[in-house]
């Protein structure tokens, strides 16, 4: 077996008595001299008597005990060690664990305040919001939030999110607690206890909701050229506040006497800022429990019949706000308990939801448009999937470096210009009495 004891210099440095096997491959023996000057094989010149050893074979190299290589070539840097120590996830504090993950900033539970935490959450997952409480310049002004709540309440907000922007540390709504039991007394009851009162999160919203409508002014948009560059203002918003702008819809209402055919149908519009899910034995889905509450009876005084009758009234939805907000109506009051009880039937909601058809044909004839390119964009990716499934490949991942159009009319900033949503926050509550419990509030991780 021709195997030798070689010599190779290389630079400054000789190597001595490198074992060399010429029945093996060159790059095995260059293998060794980059384990020794590390030189990667690539780099190596590796010559004997002027002629250059070559990768695939030895050529006319006659060798024998104590020859001489010359190598030329530089060798790299080695790896520097890092200047943070690695860590494990098992190792990592809850903290740690918190930043690696990128986990929103939570709020602590002071006392039974989870219904305040959790409607902050969901109020804090809207990026609009956050954008106009960061514009807001009012102030705090405990000495007068008995009589003026929003100003200060609403500062509250915007200090406390741009706390939970700064870091992802638990933070404590110390303020703004302090602030919501002087404005509104009936949220520090306290128990026999001392400790303070499990709160409904639903009030809470509506309270918050009017603090910032009160204060947050409405957005106007940019005029849009055909390229896209904002070049003007447009013309002022028909909304009054932020509030209304981007949570606020409006009913179209229908009222026909059901007793008097002579009677002319009123109409009418009515303000919301959330729909109601009425829950009843026939209800499993909350787009049922929404039409429910489209077309209800009602008993009232009819001016022809001079005297009490009942009527119909209808209602469609004729804006859709760019947030939907759905309460499930769980809670009733039994006067036998004297307690608000609460409906434990389960009731599905979609991850997506579509609201065209509880609409008025007046807003489904403005969304018809967007809704085609939806289409469009739906039935380019099936037949992409279908494809796929068809050669027997995975189907393609959704392209990342897409164009996003308005989601809102044209001349209405805030509203949604298809009917459909997507579920962005979920307020759950755990228990049977909203005077009892605990709230949690769900944020989708636009992430995960």
């Amino acid at each position: 077996m021709p195997i030798f004891k070689v010599n190779v210099k290389w630079g400054r440095e000789k190597f001595e008595k490198v074992e060399c096997n010429t029945d093996e491959p060159p790059e095995l023996f260059k293998a060794q001299l980059f384990a020794l000057s590390g030189v990667q094989p690539d780099r190596q010149k590796v010559m004997l008597k002027g002629a250059v050893l070559k990768e695939e074979n030895w050529g006319t190299f006659k060798l024998k005990d104590g020859t001489t290589f010359l190598m030329m070539g530089t060798a790299d840097e080695l790896p520097k060690e890092p200047l943070q120590k690695t860590m494990f996830v098992e190792d990592m504090s809850d903290q740690q664990l918190a930043t690696a993950l990128n986990v929103p900033a939570g709020l602590e539970n002071l006392g039974n305040t989870c219904y305040l935490n959790s409607t902050l959450q969901c109020f804090r997952s809207v990026p609009e919001l956050r954008d106009s409480l960061k514009k807001f310049s009012g102030r705090i002004n405990p000495s007068v939030v008995d009589i003026q709540p929003a100003e200060s309440i609403t500062s509250s907000i915007r200090d406390l999110f741009l706390q939970m922007d700064s870091t992802s540390q638990d933070v404590q709504p110390i303020m703004l607690l302090r602030l919501m039991h002087l404005a509104f007394p009936e949220f520090a009851e306290r128990a026999e206890n001392g400790a303070l009162k499990q709160q409904d999160a639903n009030e809470c919203w509506i309270q918050l909701f009017r603090q910032l409508e009160d204060q947050l002014p409405a957005i106007t948009a940019p005029a849009q050229e055909e390229g896209g560059s904002a070049v003007a203002a447009a013309a002022p918003s028909p909304r009054s506040s932020f509030m209304k702008q981007y949570f606020g819809g409006e009913f179209k209402c229908s009222l026909k006497c059901d007793e008097s055919e002579e009677e002319p149908v009123k109409y009418s519009t009515e303000k919301f800022s959330q729909l109601s899910c009425f829950i009843s034995q026939d209800v499993k889905y909350m787009h049922t429990g929404l039409k429910l509450k489209m077309k209800e009876n009602i008993e009232k005084n009819s001016p022809t019949l001079k005297r009490n009758a009942v009527y119909t009234k209808t209602s469609v939805i004729n804006r859709l706000p760019a947030y939907l907000t759905v309460q499930f109506v769980r809670f009733y009051y039994k006067e036998k308990e004297s307690v608000n009880a609460k409906i434990l039937k389960d009731v599905k909601f979609p991850m997506t939801f579509d609201a065209f058809d509880l609409c008025s044909e007046e807003l489904q004839t403005r969304m018809t448009p967007i809704r085609g390119k939806f289409k469009i964009q739906d039935d380019k990716r099936a037949m992409e999937v279908s494809k796929a499934k068809a050669a027997g490949k995975k189907a393609p991942a959704e392209k990342e470096d897409v164009k996003y159009l308005p989601y809102n009319l044209e001349d209405d900033v805030g509203s949604n210009n298809s009917g459909y949503y997507t579920l962005q926050a979920v307020l759950t509550h755990q228990g049977r009495s909203s005077s009892s419990g605990h709230y949690v509030g769900w944020i989708h991780n636009k992430g995960g």
